[in-house]
């Protein structure tokens, strides 16, 4: 390693200890020019810079590097499924819950410049049923330029690009060449500047947010500032709050103290009425390939083995010759996948969908709906299935590989390098049956080698 690699580590490492977010060495194209102009503002070497922001605290220069470092791409009613499944699930049932003290609390952790929170403003006010009630909406974000123009509440129309036309209407007011959000939702909402690697007592207080909105931030923090965020909003949820991650971002089927939501096409959580936070983490649940302890089962292991020396029809032929016994559902997901390999997507399809039937919750499932939707050219609605089978599963490292490499033919490189960045951390660790059955016929060797080729590829920064 040479010195300048050496700086950049560090320079890495500290970003990481003060701000609590993750960099890549892919990022080292982004944070070397960075670190020279920062070094050079503060008439200092690299050296001299790096000692400065790592011996005492140094708020200016840190608000410096926040404002150069956000990704502040956000958007009204962004994942709009999400806002369906707020307005029709999760808020009638807080209203119900709320009903005698007639208050609401809202949290946008990492709200930028404000559209999320006056999103979930207009959402919570158009769901009351009487004006009676007291209601507040916080946007907190690390970014202070991002939090004055969430204060300023003035938004060009690009930003309600995937507004519905109805709320643009009763909820947005022209102003001059752009839009402001309604009184009644701007003066519910509140911003303050917060940094999700600081403890902070009164933010976090338990038990006091009936719905914490905090999206596509996960992904992009150290695991131990992930980790302490996620207790931290789990105990700040009231029983019953609900918590909505981002497509990027998940806790797993079985998180401690939560319980995963499926409907309107979103996944979301929610904190059990009685069940207490900070309980030890659940154990990774049995999924179709690595179901407890199953007995030998002779018939399906030549299957799996045929399956390799990829012999599709004979590993059918076999299946089909076995007593008629109830199939387990990893029965059903070898065949599935046989099914698909042969060409015959319908039935595959079909084996997919009555997987998903039994067990929405089936990461293996959702990967081969997906892989069939992809063959028969219905991309948009394959991502979506392979979106579901990474949040269920997130150490499943092959449908984020294919994210990558669909994100990457659609052009968005920033996308693709992030979902491949963790697609490699994780092909390591991947379970060899699933590689055999999703790895389109490449070992962990091959697929590791096709995901590094796609990375070079990207030349994405952060």
């Amino acid at each position: 390693m040479t010195a300048g690699d050496a700086e950049i580590t560090r320079f890495r490492e500290l970003l990481g200890r003060k701000l609590g977010w993750m960099f890549t060495d892919r990022d080292a194209g982004q944070l070397a020019p960075l670190l020279d102009e920062r070094a050079r503002a503060s008439r200092m070497s690299r050296a001299d810079y790096l000692n400065r922001l790592a011996a005492r605290p140094w708020g200016d220069e840190l608000t410096e590097l926040v404002e150069r470092l956000s990704i502040t791409e956000t958007y009204f009613f962004r994942h709009n499924e999400q806002f369906q499944a707020l307005r029709e699930e999760a808020l009638p049932n807080r209203i119900t819950a709320r009903s005698a003290q007639r208050t609401l609390r809202l949290l946008s952790v990492a709200c930028s410049s404000g559209e999320e929170a006056y999103s979930l403003a207009i959402t919570v006010r158009g769901a009351l049923p009487g004006e009676d009630w007291l209601v507040s909406v916080i946007g907190v974000d690390a970014n202070p330029v991002m939090l004055g123009l969430a204060a300023a509440n003035r938004y060009s129309g690009w930003s309600l690009r995937e507004t519905p036309d109805n709320v643009r209407t009763r909820w947005f007011h022209q102003d001059g060449a752009g839009y402001r959000v309604d009184e009644k939702a701007a003066r519910i909402t509140q911003f303050r500047r917060y940094n999700v690697a600081d403890p902070d007592e009164e933010l976090w207080r338990p038990d006091q947010y009936d719905v914490i909105f905090c999206r596509n931030l996960l992904m992009y923090l150290t695991p131990g500032v992930a980790s302490s965020l996620v207790d931290r909003m789990a105990s700040a949820l009231v029983p019953g709050g609900y918590l909505f991650l981002g497509h990027t971002d998940s806790l797993g089927p079985c998180p401690a103290g939560l319980e995963l939501r499926h409907t309107h096409e979103a996944f979301y959580y929610r904190r059990p009425v009685g069940v207490m936070t900070g309980a030890p983490p659940a154990q990774r649940p049995a999924t179709a390939w690595a179901e407890p302890a199953p007995p030998p089962d002779e018939v399906y292991n030549k299957a799996v083995v045929l399956l390799g020396e990829e012999r599709f029809a004979d590993a059918l032929a076999l299946l089909s010759q076995r007593p008629p016994t109830p199939e387990r559902p990893r029965d059903r997901l070898l065949r599935g996948v046989l099914l698909a390999l042969s060409g015959r997507l319908e039935e595959a399809t079909e084996t997919a969908r009555r997987l998903i039937d039994d067990d929405g919750l089936n990461a293996d499932a959702h990967q081969l709906r997906g892989l069939c939707l992809e063959v028969a050219g219905t991309v948009e609605e394959a991502i979506g299935q392979y979106r579901l089978a990474a949040y269920l599963d997130p150490v499943f490292a092959l449908p984020r590989l294919r994210l990558g490499q669909l994100a990457r033919r659609r052009g968005d490189e920033r996308i693709a390098a992030g979902e491949l960045e963790r697609a490699l951390t994780l092909l390591a660790g991947e379970d060899d049956l699933r590689i055999l059955l999703f790895g389109g016929g490449f070992g962990r060797m091959a697929l590791t080698v096709l995901c590094r080729a796609e990375l070079d590829a990207c030349g994405a920064t952060r």
